[in-house]
């Protein structure tokens, strides 16, 4: 059975290995100006980044009001960031994710999320990690057409390769 937690380890996954193919382009492409979603695939990777990092105080307690401004904080960072400071980025991001799976036993658990957008809406752990993961596979779809908008190919971020990533199960 597949968990949130587990689809947010695909998250990283896919992350990483976008960022990864990404440094294997020409040092340019990464802050190259686009006509798209964002103006740049920089802007996009940011913008995943300051999402997550919106969530993950969400999920640790605070209210979406209270979270806004401390993810905005991380967005001129994250944008200004190279692709190495970026990972790296993502990877203390993942360490503060994997901190609050070790310390909240019931991911399932209801809270209320009071949306200042929309409205109060009950909620699960669960439900808000997986917004987490399905919002990374938008934008890193985004990154993809900027890619090829570019002209460059892309990369393969799919759930079904990451199966294979470190999967030991044979038939």
């Amino acid at each position: 059975m597949t968990t949130p937690i587990k689809m947010y380890d695909y998250h990283v996954w896919a992350n990483q290995t976008m960022l990864n193919y990404l440094k294997e382009l020409p040092p340019d492409t990464y802050k190259q100006e686009v006509q798209s979603v964002f103006p740049s695939i920089s802007k996009a990777m940011a913008h995943i980044y300051m999402v997550d990092t919106l969530w993950i105080e969400v999920l640790c307690g605070k209210s979406l009001t209270e979270a806004f401004p401390l993810s905005n904080q991380v967005k001129e960072a994250a944008e200004s960031a190279s692709i190495e400071e970026l990972q790296a980025m993502f990877d203390d991001l993942s360490k503060k994710y994997q901190a609050f799976f070790s310390q909240e036993p019931d991911i399932e658990r209801k809270v209320i999320l009071d949306n200042p957008y929309t409205r109060k809406r009950v909620t699960s752990l669960a439900e808000m990690l997986m917004q987490v993961v399905n919002h990374g596979t938008y934008h890193r779809g985004n990154v993809s057409a900027m890619l090829r908008q570019l002209g460059h190919a892309s990369t393969m971020t799919e759930y079904a390769l990451f199966w294979y990533q470190d999967d030991a199960e044979e038939c």
